[in-house]
């Protein structure tokens, strides 16, 4: 299924299909930066171009269209509608309500403002409203604690911690497993 009309709308922000070869330039861009990349992976930070980060859109949208258990969103500033991030809903289990959801600022100045927040609070409302999931959770890197700090503020525990599976900057770092089920959101929504 491809969208092609924004999904949900925030003060700040948007939650918006992907618009492939506009994006792609974009992304590719925030690439560069390992900061961004080491901050949403445990892969080696490698920059993409603008073709390999146009495939992977490809890829997103032809799964989206196919295979149910993705939901892939851009966040887009609403004055301008300027490309600023990505969210995404993914490995979703239907028959127990469960999926993982990450989501990511690309450029440092556009960190902290708050736009992630609320790109968060659109996002859980989706998946738990609208999906009707149970259960959500996230996986963090001890070393990134503002993901940390959104997760935890929006409700997220800390359930599991692998311990030093993380290798970066010369030492090991533990990995988190964070998670929200709908009641603590709903309760906390009421």
């Amino acid at each position: 299924m491809t969208i092609h009309t924004s999904l949900f709308e925030g003060e700040h922000i948007c939650l918006a299909p992907i618009e492939t070869d506009k994006d792609a330039e974009i992304q590719a861009k925030w690439t560069e930066s390992a900061e961004f990349l080491r901050l949403l992976s445990t892969e080696p930070a490698i920059p993409a171009s603008p073709e390999a980060v146009k495939k992977r859109y490809e890829a997103i949208e032809k799964k989206m269209e196919t295979d149910r258990n993705l939901f892939y969103f851009t966040i887009r500033l609403r004055p301008d509608d300027r490309l600023i991030g990505f969210a995404q809903i993914y490995w979703i289990e239907w028959a127990g309500g469960y999926a993982r959801l990450q989501l990511g600022i690309g450029l440092p100045d556009e960190r902290g403002k708050g736009y992630g927040s609320e790109a968060l609070r659109l996002l859980l409302r989706y998946a738990f409203s609208e999906l009707n999931l149970f259960r959500l959770d996230a996986i963090v890197g001890e070393d990134n604690l503002a993901a940390m700090r959104l997760f935890q503020k929006a409700g997220f525990v800390e359930e599991v911690r692998q311990r030093q599976a993380l290798y970066r900057d010369g030492r090991r770092w533990d990995l988190i497993g964070l998670g929200l089920l709908k009641e603590e959101w709903s309760a906390s929504h009421a």
